[in-house]
């Protein structure tokens, strides 16, 4: 099974971090508003950015990687990759 660590960029601008095994459904959650309670208040306006690991457990990792980084850092992953 795939799991993808992803970035979404939502409507006040910030950038949220997330996990899933499929990222059409869980962006469909989000944008309808029962993905989370930020992107609830905050809906998501795209997908920018994601990564595809075939264990729960490095995903996992990667994301805390990446919720840890500051904005620019991530920026800069959108724009470069890995």
């Amino acid at each position: 099974m795939a799991y993808y660590v992803y970035v979404l960029e939502c409507s006040n601008k910030a950038l949220y971090t997330g996990i899933t095994t499929d990222l059409k459904r869980r962006f469909k959650e989000h944008k309808s508003g029962k993905g989370s309670r930020y992107t609830a208040y905050n809906p998501p306006k795209k997908i920018k950015y994601y990564e595809i690991y075939k264990s729960r457990s490095k995903a996992a990792k990667r994301e805390a990687e990446i919720k840890k980084l500051a904005r620019s850092e991530k920026l800069f992953l959108i724009k470069n990759g890995k």
